[in-house]
């Protein structure tokens, strides 16, 4: 049986009188492509931002790699090999495509324009690009990358850590079929060399190809985990999406 690389126990945020996220556990094996869907407002992305360190839990608790944390802060949980991608693409948009996977390397910007970045990180950075098929634009300004660009851009630069666990926080939406099938493509290259992910995805079909488990939450709880043609049959989960 795999090792449990996430845990996440009875985490609850309330915002005001409304609880977003209530008494919410569920685990991440290693090794798998782990989903985590529901309904619109249920709570998916409240989640990866406490677990990940952008939002403070009132209450509940998280372990990584088998050691809790105490006090999840992005900088740390990047270190340690836990890193995410947002709903909208986060990157420099002054810097080049390429310094932005430098930075994502770990380099402050002092190192970066003084010249001191390792021939071996800007190789790494290049191959990067190249798998990622973004070489050719390595010297454009990445705030002039398309919609769909960026969100690539953002992918490669937290791999760039060599993470453990990735958080891919609606990868797909907004964009074209042709890049669903790049992303989904990289995920499975990724997964083959030892990346487990949990993902939040809208994308149905997307999810019950690519993904198993998958973790349904409504109103900020779990209410079911299975294979994707168990949840594909679950009532509550049919009750949930369907507002039965």
């Amino acid at each position: 049986m795999s090792e449990i690389l996430l845990s996440v126990d009875h985490l609850t945020k309330r915002f005001g009188g409304v609880t977003a996220v209530n008494e919410c556990s569920f685990q991440v094996q290693t090794g798998t492509i782990t989903a985590l869907i529901g309904p619109n407002g249920s709570g998916k992305t409240t989640v990866f931002n406490m677990v990940t360190g952008y939002l403070k839990a009132d209450s509940g608790s998280i372990t990584f790699k088998g050691e809790p944390i105490m006090r999840p802060r992005p900088a740390d949980l990047y270190r340690r090999g836990l890193s995410r991608t947002f709903q909208q693409a986060r990157i420099f948009p002054d810097l080049t495509v390429l310094e932005n996977l430098v930075v994502a390397a770990g380099y402050s910007w002092k190192q970066l324009f003084g010249k001191r970045v390792t021939a071996d990180d800007n190789a790494r950075a290049h191959r990067m690009l190249e798998e990622f098929r973004l070489e050719q634009l390595a010297d454009l300004p990445s705030g002039e990358l398309s919609y769909g660009q960026r969100k690539l851009l953002e992918f490669a630069a937290v791999l760039m850590s060599e993470p453990s666990l990735v958080l891919l926080d609606e990868p797909t939406a907004g964009v074209n079929p042709v890049m669903i099938d790049t992303m989904e493509r990289h995920v499975r290259e990724r997964h083959a060399n030892g990346v487990t992910f949990l993902i939040v995805e809208h994308d149905m079909q997307l999810v019950m190809r690519l993904c198993d488990p998958v973790i349904v939450l409504d109103r900020g709880a779990p209410i079911a985990f299975g294979t994707p043609a168990a949840i594909q049959s679950d009532p509550l989960v049919l009750e949930a999406y369907l507002g039965g």
